[in-house]
C-alpha cells in the first residue's frame, strides 16, 4: 500500500499514471486468482459424484427356467442374440450357455475386469503439470513492491516409461479378460459335465428302482411262502441280502442325484429344488488329427491367452524399470518478482543423482516376476498338450469298455428274465434268482456308468482342445 506522502519511484509511478492504474506488480496476483477460480470450476465440473448402491437383503434365486437370463448375446459383429429357449428338455450344451449367464460366482468376477480397465486408464493418463505460486506482499521496509515467485514443472521421468507403463497396463487388462474368459468355459464345462451325469444318474435310478421292485415282489412271495412252511428260512436269506443291496445301492444313486441337481441350480441361480427335463446328450463329434489343434492351442485356449498376455505385462514392467534407470528429471520455468520490481523468468531442472539408488530393486523384482509366469506359462502348456493326449487314449478305451459293458447288460437281463420265468416254474432255487437280478442290475450300473464317464470325458477332451465354447466373453458387465 502507498501513502499518500510518499516519494520515491512509487510517487512518480502513481504521478505518472493519474493514481488510475495499480502497480505492475498487483495485476498477476489478481490474473492469477482469476485464472485459478476458473480452474477449480472446471475442476469441480469434471468430477465424479458419489451415489449410494446399497446392499440387497434378500437372496435372488430363481424359481425357475423362465426366471433366468436366456439371451447369448451376439458372439460376432453382424451376428444376431440367439435365445434358449427353456420350455422343452435342455440339451447339456444349452445347459453350460445358461450357466454362463447366471452363475451368481462367474457375474462377482466381472469386477476384476472393471478394475484392470480402470488401471488401464490410471496408466494413459499423463502425469499433470505441477504449478506453485508464492505470493508476499510488502509488511514494510524499503522496498516498493510485493514479491512473488510461480513456478511450473513437470515429471520428465514418467513421460519417457509412459509408453511402456501402458503397454504393460494394457496387456494385464487382456491378461484379465482372457482369463474370465476361461472361467466362464469351465462354468459350462462343469454344468454340461453335471447334466450329462443327471441324465445317465436318472436312467440307472430307473434300472435299480426297477430290480428293487422286482426283488420286493419276490421278497413278498418268500415271506408267504416261509410263513406257510413251504419254503425255510435258509432258502429266504439270499432273495433278503439282494434286496437289501439293491436298496442300498438305490439309495446310494438318489443321493448323488440329489448332490447334482442341488450343485446344478446352484450354478443356474435357481433354488435348489428346482428340476427340469434334460434332453438325451448328443454325441460330441471329436477331429481325427489333433496335431494342427494342439500346434495352435496357445492361440485358442483362454488360459494359455491369459498366461501370455500376463507375461507380456511382465515384459513390458521389466523394460519400465529398466528405463526407469534414468535419473528422475523435473524440467520447468520460473517466473518471480522481487520487492524492488525486479522480475526475472527462465527455465529449471532438477535431477536425481543416482549415486546409492539405480533402480536394481524394481529391476530385480520386474525380471523374477517374467521368470516366474515364463515357467508357469510352460508348465501350463505342457499340462494342456498332456492332458489331451491323455484324454484321447481314455475315450477310446472307454468306448471299446462301453460296448462290451452293454453287450455284458442285455445279456444279464435276458437271464434274468430267463431266471424268473424258472423260478416261477419251481426249476431255480431263491439263492440263483437273487443271483441273477443282482447281476442284471450290476451290469446295467456299469454300462451307464461307462456312458456317463464318456460323456464327460468327451466334454473335457473337446474344452482342453480349445473348441465348443464361444471364443469371447458372454457373462453382462458388472455395474459400478
Amino acid at each position: 500500500m502507498h501513502r499518500t506522502g510518499d516519494s520515491g519511484p512509487a510517487a512518480a509511478h502513481l504521478s505518472r499514471t493519474g493514481g488510475a492504474r495499480p502497480a505492475p506488480g498487483r495485476r498477476l496476483p489478481a490474473r492469477l486468482g482469476g485464472l485459478g477460480a476458473l480452474a477449480v470450476a472446471a475442476l469441480i465440473g469434471g468430477c465424479a459424484t458419489y451415489h449410494a448402491r446399497p446392499l440387497p437383503r434378500q437372496a435372488h434365486l430363481a424359481g425357475g427356467l423362465s426366471a433366468l437370463r436366456t439371451e447369448v448375446p451376439p458372439l460376432r459383429p453382424g451376428a444376431s442374440p440367439r435365445h434358449i429357449r427353456v420350455n422343452r428338455p435342455l440339451r447339456p450344451g444349452d445347459i453350460g450357455l445358461l450357466a454362463v449367464l447366471n452363475d451368481p460366482a462367474l457375474r462377482t468376477e466381472s469386477g476384476s475386469l472393471a478394475s484392470a480397465q480402470a488401471s488401464l486408464l490410471q496408466a494413459s493418463l499423463l502425469p499433470n503439470p505441477v504449478a506453485g505460486l508464492v505470493y508476499e506482499p510488502q509488511l514494510g521496509g524499503a522496498g516498493v513492491a510485493p514479491s512473488w515467485t510461480a513456478t511450473l514443472a513437470e515429471d520428465v521421468k514418467s513421460l519417457i516409461t509412459y509408453h511402456t507403463r501402458v503397454q504393460a497396463a494394457r496387456d494385464a487388462f487382456e491378461q484379465v479378460n482372457a482369463d474370465l474368459l476361461w472361467r466362464e468355459w469351465q462354468t459350462a464345462q462343469q454344468a454340461r459335465v453335471l447334466a450329462v451325469s443327471l441324465y445317465w444318474g436318472h436312467d440307472a435310478l430307473r434300472a435299480s428302482r426297477r430290480e428293487t421292485r422286482l426283488l420286493d415282489q419276490e421278497a413278498r412271495a418268500a415271506h408267504v411262502a416261509a410263513a406257510s412252511g413251504s419254503l425255510d428260512l435258509r432258502s429266504l436269506a439270499p432273495i433278503l441280502a439282494a434286496k437289501a443291496s439293491a436298496d442300498q445301492t438305490l439309495a446310494s444313486l438318489t443321493l448323488a442325484q440329489l448332490r447334482a441337481w442341488q450343485a446344478l441350480d446352484a450354478l443356474l441361480g435357481l433354488e435348489p429344488t428346482v428340476r427340469f427335463p434334460i434332453a438325451a446328450p448328443r454325441a460330441v463329434a471329436l477331429p481325427r488329427h489333433i496335431a494342427p489343434l494342439l500346434a495352435s492351442l496357445t492361440e485358442r485356449r483362454p488360459d494359455l491367452v491369459a498366461l501370455k498376455m500376463g507375461y507380456h505385462s511382465a515384459d513390458e514392467n521389466v523394460r519400465t524399470a529398466i528405463i526407469g534407470q534414468f535419473p528422475a528429471l523435473v524440467l520447468g520455468a520460473q517466473w518471480d518478482q522481487d520487492n524492488g520490481n525486479v522480475r526475472n523468468g527462465g527455465p529449471s531442472a532438477q535431477l536425481d543423482l543416482p549415486i546409492f539408488d539405480r533402480n536394481q530393486g524394481q529391476i530385480a523384482a520386474a525380471r523374477a516376476t517374467r521368470l516366474v509366469l515364463h515357467a508357469q506359462y510352460q508348465a501350463r502348456l505342457d499340462a494342456a498338450v498332456g492332458t489331451v493326449r491323455a484324454l484321447r487314449v481314455q475315450i477310446r478305451r472307454l468306448h471299446r469298455a462301453l460296448r462290451q459293458a452293454q453287450r455284458a447288460a442285455l445279456s444279464a437281463q435276458r437271464l434274468a428274465r430267463s431266471a424268473r420265468s424258472a423260478y416261477a416254474r419251481g426249476d431255480l432255487d431263491e439263492r440263483s434268482l437273487a443271483d441273477y437280478l443282482t447281476a442284471a442290475l450290476a451290469r446295467q450300473l456299469e454300462a451307464d456308468t461307462l456312458e456317463r464317464t464318456l460323456g464327460q470325458a468327451r466334454i473335457a477332451f473337446i474344452l482342453e482342445l480349445g473348441l465348443g465354447l464361444p471364443q469371447v466373453r458372454i457373462v453382462p458387465a458388472a455395474q459400478i
